[in-house]
């Protein structure tokens, strides 16, 4: 059977062990098997990880991001942060179950932008149905990639609450989630991650989403998560408005020791969410892993230093949000670059990153809370461009394969400056699409329902108005 999975190429791991084996073993390669035939190309190695990974991802959502996020607002206002990612989250799995895994991981046909509802509510799938990976002849159980991939659609719209938080009404937000979701979310997913697997590649030479079939190098989520979801949060920000006393009255975080709690989460959890995106257990699987571990140490200590510089006392706000950064810049990039190139990676992107949440930010004078915009998409959109740089072999990068060759071979050459074209690419069109629709929705649910509590709600506190209790009981 044909499935969809994520990214043009990645690393020289499989295929240089294909190009390893002896004749006889690559002339026994199965093309295009069929279900029984990929039930015996499974390894229970595999389908272990990327069940512990999916597990990591959800933890990186719940408690990860809710700690980090509520630590960072107003005490009358942490525990409405809670709520909004956990039920995010939960709302999130269910759309995904009963349609959003159809069109993300669906053939579309013709159509490269959006696929099918032929896996609507799951049909036809089931605990002997199986999706490709990277390499051929190696699948692991459906059920494990839709686990997988529907962490991925669960954290992505939970991210964008922290560029609007403490002024916002909690339905008209999970009104928000689900439609941009459905609108947003699976079809660029789609367009960068859906292809026919590399066994079936060949025969189904336009069966690719539309930035996939570009070209366009994403790893475990740049463009589909970060940028995506931190452009929104701008846009969101933008719509709602300021918070009430914006620069007139302070705004500290009230509990930084759960905001560290929060990121040293995220950054465990993070190695299901790169690590795990390569799909199996292997050198790639590897890589990907140390330069999750190294980009984000590097962007930590490079925030920290230039805070030493700028204001003369390194914060643990800073630090940790550097870490974020990091971790943001390297996820695109993860199985492609070198680990001395993940750690120039994140040493570049927080002094970028730092400039637009406080420089930035300042002057234009938007009100982006907990800075989704300034990490997330700035730090998505050097992660993505950066990926092109990355993975060049000449630059100890792990290159890309071509897949319309059976079985699978190294690419025969690389060029930085084709790639960076095919990067911004998928960048531009992801802040277009994310942008303008995120607008459209946004202000179609201000303009209805209303998206924004009464300024005496906000004042008080949407822990105790939106949900009748509070975080803390004194």
């Amino acid at each position: 059977m044909k499935q969809g999975w994520k990214t043009a190429g990645l690393g020289l791991g499989a295929a240089a062990l294909v190009a390893a084996m002896p004749a006889w073993a690559q002339t026994a390669l199965v093309k295009a098997p069929d279900a029984a035939q990929q039930a015996t190309m499974v390894n229970k190695g595999d389908t272990a990880w990327m069940l512990i990974s999916s597990a990591l991802v959800l933890m990186m959502s719940v408690p990860a991001l809710a700690l980090f996020y509520g630590g960072l607002v107003r005490t009358k206002n942490m525990l409405s942060v809670l709520m909004q990612v956990f039920m995010i989250v939960s709302v999130a799995a269910l759309v995904w179950c009963c349609w959003g895994y159809s069109i993300a991981f669906t053939s579309g046909g013709d159509n490269q932008f959006f696929g099918g509802l032929s896996k609507a509510f799951l049909i036809g799938v089931s605990g002997s149905t199986y999706a490709a990976t990277f390499s051929n002849n190696v699948y692991i159980p459906e059920f494990a990639f839709v686990c997988f991939q529907m962490t991925f659609a669960c954290i992505t719209p939970a991210l964008i609450v922290g560029a609007f938080a403490e002024r916002v009404k909690f339905t008209p937000l999970i009104i928000f989630t689900v439609l941009w979701m459905t609108i947003v979310y699976f079809p660029i997913a789609h367009m960068v991650w859906y292809w026919a697997g590399p066994d079936f590649l060949v025969d189904a030479p336009t069966d690719y989403g539309f930035l996939w079939g570009k070209g366009a190098l994403d790893f475990a989520g740049g463009t589909v998560v970060h940028i995506n979801a931190g452009i929104a949060g701008l846009v969101g920000c933008l719509v709602i408005g300021k918070r009430v006393g914006f620069k007139s009255e302070p705004m500290p975080p009230h509990s930084l020791t759960m905001t560290m709690i929060g990121a040293s989460l995220l950054w465990v959890g993070w190695f299901g969410f790169n690590a795990g995106s390569n799909l199996e257990s292997n050198g790639v699987t590897a890589v990907a892993f140390i330069n999750t571990f190294v980009a984000t140490a590097a962007a930590a200590v490079s925030w920290a230093v230039i805070e030493q510089v700028v204001h003369k006392k390194p914060s643990l706000l800073g630090g940790v949000t550097g870490a974020v950064a990091g971790l943001v810049a390297i996820t695109p990039a993860s199985g492609f670059a070198a680990p001395m190139t993940a750690i120039l990676l994140g040493l570049i992107v927080s002094p970028i990153c730092f400039f637009f949440v406080t420089t930035v930010k300042n002057k234009l004078k938007y009100d982006d809370s907990l800075d989704v915009f300034g990490v997330h998409c700035i730090g998505g959109i050097i992660g993505a461009l950066g990926t092109a740089i990355v993975a060049d072999p000449a630059l100890g990068g792990q290159g890309v394969i071509d897949y319309t060759q059976f079985p699978a071979v190294p690419a025969a050459s690389y060029s930085i400056g084709t790639q960076l074209l095919v990067q911004l690419q998928a960048v531009g069109i992801t802040l277009l699409w994310s942008g303008l629709v995120s607008a459209a929705l946004f202000y179609g649910l201000k303009l209805t329902m209303g998206i924004r509590p009464s300024k005496e709600v906000e004042v008080e506190g949407l822990d105790i108005n939106e949900h009748g209790e509070r975080a803390y009981n004194y």
